[in-house]
């Protein structure tokens, strides 16, 4: 279970970590918030919204920034969020999530982020957050510190007018045009029912309701206020653009518990008539382009990485999840930066593993960061095998690993923050 930060001796951790000369390390104080959203503005291009702000800043726990000071200048910071993670089986970890990650322009290549980063994840270890996850603005920083990307977002696009439906698709129906706000219990009841059952679903707290709904200005990027369409078992929200070519559909949230209301939602996207495009962000197994009696209407335009992993207590998390598949084996994980691996044994019977701390030569090497890639079930072991970022010397052991952390719901990022 997660315990509280040891409030009286988090200061002197910190006092304890190497600094570039001249820089301090301290908590935030509610006095440093104005300079803290400039220094964001600043490295993300672009001015949170204060009231946004305020909602962001509820969900971190108390001692949960650290900054970098250069005088009284705050010229580097980095936050966390007390959030709630779905692993495959519904399980839920409490789950430190690592945001604002910031460093002034003025102050880069000087070690800054090694040290708060230190900070930080000494208070994610004091705290007992056993699982830690983040967004990764820059693909190459976060792997050194144990982080692997769990989860894809694939960006689909479909011009609408081009788009049919395949013949054998049945119609559904069910769906409804309504005001979010005015539904608010059912959009959160259905969220919690998909959060539950898909890997990489987060809670989303009654504040962060209370900010996708008041949907403001500074939310919309030169869009329409939010649209919805309501399906008892699902429901999706988009805001339209203008564009040469016409109006185009931006889908904020689509969220499906079955399979048929995914399909009466796409269908009645589909009925937009007066609609160029739609774009959706999605994982890269969805069945959308089965739909269409085109499959090649549904065009990837993107795919990236979304969710990263860093793995705080490899016994804990590792039994935490379901399996797929039978494994006994022994592995080695390393963690160069803040030296939190080991080795284990893994016994995995009957869905469930058992974790503990091992002598015997281990049959698989790994990093940390490669544990988090896979631990969701989105990549396969055997693609690190592939490029010698996984040691593994037995093929049928590989094999057996491939299917073991597969799963069944395919994960996605609950949401981003």
């Amino acid at each position: 279970m997660r315990q509280p930060l040891a409030y009286d001796n988090v200061d002197r951790v910190v006092d304890a970590i190497p600094l570039p000369e001249g820089i301090t390390l301290r908590s935030a104080r509610d006095d440093d918030w104005p300079a803290m959203r400039r220094l964001a503005a600043t490295c993300f291009g672009s001015f949170r919204d204060p009231d946004t702000l305020t909602t962001w800043r509820s969900m971190s726990p108390r001692e949960g920034v650290i900054l970098g000071c250069d005088g009284t200048d705050i010229v580097g910071m980095c936050m966390l969020l007390d959030l709630e993670l779905t692993v495959p089986g519904g399980r839920q970890l409490p789950t430190a999530g690592v945001t604002w990650v910031a460093v002034a322009p003025t102050h880069r290549r000087r070690g800054l982020l090694r040290a708060m980063f230190t900070g930080l994840h000494q208070r994610i270890v004091q705290a007992q957050y056993p699982i830690a996850g983040l967004l990764a603005s820059e693909a190459t920083i976060y792997g050194r510190f144990g982080y692997g990307p769990a989860t894809t977002e694939t960006a689909l696009s479909i011009e609408r007018r081009h788009a049919r439906l395949h013949p054998e698709v049945p119609t559904i129906g069910g769906v409804r045009v309504v005001d979010p706000a005015e539904h608010r219990d059912h959009l959160a009841d259905i969220w919690e029912r998909w959060r539950r059952r898909t890997p990489g679903g987060l809670r989303t707290p009654p504040q962060l309701w209370d900010e996708v709904l008041a949907d403001r200005a500074s939310a919309r990027h030169g869009g329409s206020p939010l649209f919805c369409l309501l399906h008892d078992d699902g429901f999706v929200m988009y805001r339209t653009h203008d564009a040469e070519a016409g109006k185009s559909v931006e889908v904020t949230k689509f969220t499906a518990v079955t399979g048929d209301a995914r399909l009466a939602l796409w269908q009645t996207l589909l009925g937009l008539d007066l609609m160029h495009t739609i774009t959706v962000g999605t994982h890269p197994a969805d069945p959308l382009p089965h739909l269409l009696a085109d499959p090649r209407q549904a065009c990837t335009v993107s795919s990236e990485d979304a969710l990263w992993l860093r793995i705080v207590d490899v016994p804990m998390v590792l039994a935490a999840r379901r399996y797929s598949h039978d494994v006994s084996t022994v592995i080695e994980v390393s963690d160069a930066e803040f030296h939190g691996g080991g080795r284990y044994a893994l016994i995995i019977r009957d869905g469930q593993a058992r974790c503990v701390p091992s002598d015997e030569s281990p049959e698989v090497r790994l990093d940390l960061s490669v544990l988090g890639s896979i631990y969701l079930g989105a990549h396969r072991p055997s693609a690190f095998a592939a490029v010698h970022r996984l040691h593994c010397d037995k093929p049928d052991l590989l094999r057996h690993l491939d299917l073991a952390f597969s799963w069944e719901a395919p994960a996605e990022l609950g949401f981003g923050f």
